[in-house]
């Protein structure tokens, strides 16, 4: 038998023997003895290997190297001889004996050195033990089900020993949140644990968005389970339909299914896994510390399938699914991969990221509050090496079930990289963003014909597409990065120096906004999107073209513009006026919000307009949607809308095109559409302000909260003027402080704020105040 029939074909079966020739008739058992085999012919000859359906438990991570490289005229290919047929698990099948205990639990032993992280019984994934249980009702709630008393010393008092059992709070303000390990308890019975590294926005946990797991004492029931290492017993409650004589019982042992591990200088290229599915990945929720620069996230830099050092990857009609951590992770150095066609979901954290190295970054930082000295920044552009992905892309992917361990996830996450391509993708029912780009490093991204829905579904301030661009310029006081970038307009670009791209998409946020451009996000063109709910949010930053998009049921968030932005808002059609935050002054110096198509009353729109020196020459009425009913916003041939220089562009391009990933994929549902609103409204209510020390005081309400940095459950008191001679300012507040509490007692409106003042009068007072979105004290002697 010559090389070259080995090459043109190697086989791999569950009945085979790794003794085998490896052919079709003789194939081998294991992956691990397919690569070396295909290893004698890599790069010299087109090899193709060929995986027989069946379950394919490894017993290590597969690593492959450039030994196990191709070329591009002899690439090498593992391929599932059936789609979905191959599972390659990181698991490992049990056959136990079970005893019934009492209460409908059952007891069986473990093979000592197993450790259980996740168990899945008939192909289901089964519960840790938990505090409160899981209620699948509770879909956009918070772990499905939260107590503010998980952990308490009166709960504690029923565990006898909780130390290994796990703590999952979410952020104060819901933005994401924080994992602990439950250490034992302490001479006075209260619980001790350790963590709560997972969240780059460090502060306490939330107080009643709380749940606790792995807990024998709280498996109370059905499909819960836990696992005693000491005596390597599992104890395991059944759902009335499982026979556990019968049942296939697997458990989790491999953090990472397959490694490709190279170099810039040495990369594994020219490989191509085909038709795989990829199950049974441990959870990686306590390893997440790494921070992402500035952003809020945190992320461990690992998945089941991880690529580092490659080039011309390709990962195509594979699913990834009952995954605990990550699922796809690029990592540094990777050029020309392709995730084509896969069906990610089930996911502990995120779908698919592309993070590159904080090294190829100019004078990165990694804390919110942290700032560049921006006279000494590089002025470099762009990447300071090449260790990060670029020139690669998510295409045609169904992703779903995103976050069900951790909960600051995304369907695809982007950070430290460039030129990252996600096209025709359907992303939804994930616990924070669809589409995450963390920092503007280096952008030149492009988002388009993706469907993105039922996202921020645990969390808050966020959206379905969500940006950050706390690059080197940025400064969380914004009036420093206001007299640089005056000075040197250049410095936004330095990071951010390639233009990011969101066009032809659909997008729904309930929890946020449709798309979410945060802090400093810079130097984005977005276009031709359908935004089915609250619109988009531009928050300071600079150079966002926004045009031709659908906002029929929401509208246009400026939030802390920079002066002189080189922002332009053009030729959108938008339901409502514009709902801007903490911008009082005219904002038309290198700056464009025109010609705009309202459906609102015009004056009720104007007002904000009119303050802001925009939409001079915008227009409202009814823009004659197509069907609206039906999701199709086009509008007809005599619609008014195309006088401001709108131009339909396809509504049934949307999301996912694969055939058998389109026939399962859900779609959003589309809000009843009541026609414009041409008549006027009823009016607002009159917000709450008070005159106090020279200053002028609001109540903080709607939207505004995000622009503050603070959570609507703290609320807050907000210092909207403040004159440079006022007694306020020479007491130390200053315009946009938020006072939350006086002498440690919480202050969430100007009612309460008055309460305080009045029993604290005449004596010297402590607040507790945000100022750009930090907490700080302020000691002040009486004040009148």
């Amino acid at each position: 038998m010559t090389c070259g029939l080995y090459a043109a074909g190697i086989y791999v079966a569950p009945s085979g023997k790794d003794q085998n020739p490896g052919s079709r008739t003789a194939p081998l058992k294991t992956l691990q003895a397919a690569q070396q085999k295909a290893r004698l012919y890599a790069g010299k000859e087109p090899v193709t290997v060929h995986i027989a359906d069946g379950t394919y438990y490894l017993p290590d991570t597969l690593t492959f190297t450039p030994a196990d490289s191709g070329t591009e005229q002899s690439p090498v290919v593992y391929k599932s001889v059936n789609e979905g047929g191959a599972i390659i698990s990181g698991g490992l099948a049990l056959n136990l004996q079970w005893s019934p205990i009492s209460n409908g639990i059952f007891r069986a032993k473990v093979p000592k050195g197993v450790a259980i992280d996740q168990l899945f019984v008939d192909g289901q994934g089964q519960r840790m033990a938990r505090y409160p249980n899981y209620d699948p009702e509770l879909k956009a709630k918070p772990y499905q089900g939260y107590a503010a008393d998980a952990f308490s010393k009166e709960r504690a008092q029923q565990w006898k020993n909780p130390a290994g059992g796990f703590i999952h709070a979410m952020h104060a303000a819901s933005w994401g949140g924080y994992h602990y390990l439950i250490t034992g308890k302490d001479e006075a019975g209260e619980v001790t644990y350790e963590g709560g590294w997972q969240n780059n926005r460090r502060s306490a946990m939330h107080k009643e968005y709380r749940m606790v797991e792995n807990i024998l004492e709280e498996l109370d029931a059905p499909s819960e389970w836990f696992f005693d290492k000491k005596s390597s017993t599992l104890y395991y409650m059944p759902p009335e339909d499982i026979n556990l004589s019968r049942a296939k019982v697997e458990v989790v042992r491999l953090r990472h299914l397959v490694e490709l591990q190279g170099s810039e200088s040495s990369p594994v290229s020219h490989l191509t896994f085909k038709g795989f599915t990829f199950r049974h990945a441990s959870r990686t929720f306590m390893d997440c510390k790494e921070p992402l620069l500035r952003s809020d996230w945190a992320i461990y830099r690992g998945g089941a399938f991880l690529l580092t050092g490659t080039q011309n990857i390709n990962i195509l009609d594979c699913e990834f699914n009952q995954l605990g951590g990550n699922a796809i992770f690029v990592n540094n150095y990777n050029r020309h991969a392709l995730i084509k066609g896969c069906h990610i979901h089930d996911i502990g954290a995120s779908g698919v990221c592309f993070v590159g190295d904080p090294e190829a970054v100019h004078d990165p930082l990694f804390s919110y509050g942290a700032t560049n000295n921006l006279a000494n920044i590089s002025r470099q552009p762009g990447p300071k090496t090449n260790n990060y992905p670029s020139l690669s892309t998510v295409e045609d992917c169904l992703i779903h079930e995103i976050g069900r361990v951790e909960r600051q996830p995304a369907g695809v996450q982007i950070s430290m990289a460039m030129e990252i391509t996600v096209r025709d993708c359907s992303i939804y029912d994930t616990a924070r963003a669809g589409i995450n780009v963390s920092e503007g490093t280096w952008g030149g991204h492009l988002i388009e014909r993706c469907d993105v829905f039922d996202t921020v579904l645990e969390t808050h301030d966020h959206g379905s597409f969500n940006s950050w661009g706390r690059d080197r310029y940025w400064c969380a006081r914004n009036s420093i990065s206001q007299e640089a970038v005056d000075q040197e307009p250049s410095l936004p670009y330095l990071d951010a120096f390639k233009t990011t791209t969101i066009r032809n998409s659909r997008w729904r946020c309930d929890h946020g906004w449709d798309i979410d451009l945060d802090d400093g996000s810079t130097n984005y063109d977005i276009y031709n999107n359908l935004m089915l709910r609250s619109g988009i949010k531009l928050r300071e930053g600079y150079r966002r073209h926004v045009w031709n998009n659908v906002i029929p049921f929401g509208n246009l968030h400026p939030h802390v513009w920079f002066k002189r932005s080189q922002d332009k808002v053009t030729s959108n059609i938008i339901s409502n006026g514009h709902a801007a935050v903490l911008m009082k002054d005219l904002y038309t110096d290198q700056a464009e919000v025109d010609r705009n198509f309202f459906l609102s009353f015009q004056d009720r729109v104007r007002q904000t307009s009119v303050r802001l020196g925009w939409d001079e020459h915008s227009l409202s009425g009814d823009p004659l949607f197509i069907d609206a009913a039906n999701a199709d916003f086009r509008v007809q041939l005599d619609s008014p809308a195309l006088g401001i220089g709108f131009n339909n562009f396809p509504m049934d391009q949307f999301g996912v095109k694969k055939p058998s990933l389109k026939a399962i994929a859900r779609t959003p549902t589309i809000p009843q559409f009541r026609g414009a609103m041409l008549k006027p409204k009823a009016p607002e209510p009159v917000r709450e302000t008070m005159q106090w020390l020279g200053a002028t005081l609001n109540n903080i309400q709607g939207q505004e909260f995000s622009a503050y940095g603070i959570s609507q459950e703290a609320g807050g008191v907000a210092l909207v003027t403040v004159d440079s001679s006022s007694a306020a300012s020479k007491a130390g507040f200053a315009y946009r402080d938020v006072i939350q509490a006086v002498n440690g007692k919480p202050v969430r409106n100007i009612s309460e704020l008055k309460k305080s003042l009045t029993i604290t009068k005449g004596k010297a007072l402590t607040f507790t105040i945000v100022r750009d979105q930090k907490t700080i004290p302020l000691n002040t002697p009486a004040l009148r």
